[in-house]
């Protein structure tokens, strides 16, 4: 990779899974790490996961990033994974600078890690954890508007060699899990229609739809009994601003239920010059 400081970067929505995607990163872990190969070496990485939820958004400031193992019950191995991430507080100011300049609060968080939306699918990206990362968190009370507009608060970041990954899961039911569990292992029709009518209104760029996704979208409720885990993709389509480029990187399911499609933003300037290179 090479350093990138001059050129727009995409905005990224990975899935992060249960946490044993670790130990078992598959079709989907290997997509993730292959976008990530081929960009070029970013400033920062600006990670936006659900497992950090807080009223105001707050960006972590740490210079050590702890790799926080925020779950019970699993592998004796996962516990031992770490992922040995440094931080930027000049960096952190940074993006807190540009969610100020949006008209949005924002706080500091100086003893943040990274809970395992973060370093789950940043360890398959970035392995030699080798480019500054800034915890960024969610408000999940302020639903998908609240996301977006953060996402359009970071948008100018972009330009700036900050790369924005958001992580979460286009679909996560974890009761519907047991269930599956329980009867076989067989996957509801619903995780695929919800998956692909959100794959079909990104390639349309129905914004207004998909943020009125529980009203519109089949399943919608059963697919997010609570939506915080969708709510990244929704930062990520802020941050990519109108006319975006959207490409789905993957598209597959995992433990029965839970949708790991991965999508890369370009912004519009990125998917314009693109398209006059290939003219």
């Amino acid at each position: 990779m090479n350093q990138s400081m001059n050129q727009i970067l995409p905005i990224l929505f990975v899935p992060h899974g249960a946490p044993t995607f670790a130990l078992r990163p598959g079709a989907a872990g290997a997509a993730i790490a292959a976008a990530a190969k081929n960009l070029p070496l970013p400033r920062a990485i600006i990670i936006v996961s659900p497992h950090w939820d807080t009223a105001v958004p707050t960006v972590g400031s740490a210079e050590r990033l702890e790799t926080i193992h925020d779950f019970s019950g699993f592998p004796a191995e996962l516990y031992s994974l770490q992922y040995p991430a440094t931080g930027c507080p000049e960096a952190a100011q940074v993006v807190a600078a540009a969610i100020t300049a949006a008209g949005l609060p924002v706080e500091f968080e100086p003893a943040r890690g990274l809970d395992h939306g973060a370093w789950v699918p940043l360890r398959m990206m970035f392995p030699d954890a080798d480019v500054p990362v800034i915890p960024l968190s969610l408000q999940s009370q302020g639903g998908p508007q609240q996301a977006y507009k953060l996402g359009q608060a970071l948008a100018p970041l972009a330009a700036q060699g900050f790369l924005i990954i958001a992580s979460g899961n286009i679909t996560h039911n974890l009761q519907d899990y047991f269930v599956a569990s329980r009867n076989g292992g067989q996957t509801p029709a619903y995780v695929r229609e919800f998956s692909d009518w959100m794959a079909d209104h990104l390639a349309g760029g129905d914004i207004a739809e998909m943020l009125n996704y529980r009203q519109q979208a089949p399943h919608a409720v059963r697919a997010h009994p609570s939506d915080e885990h969708l709510l990244p993709l929704y930062l990520a389509l802020g941050a990519a601003g109108s006319g975006a480029k959207v490409q789905r990187l993957h598209a597959g399911i995992d433990d029965y239920v839970i949708a790991m499609d991965a999508y890369k933003f370009l912004p519009q300037a990125v998917a314009n010059s693109l398209f006059n290179l290939t003219k």
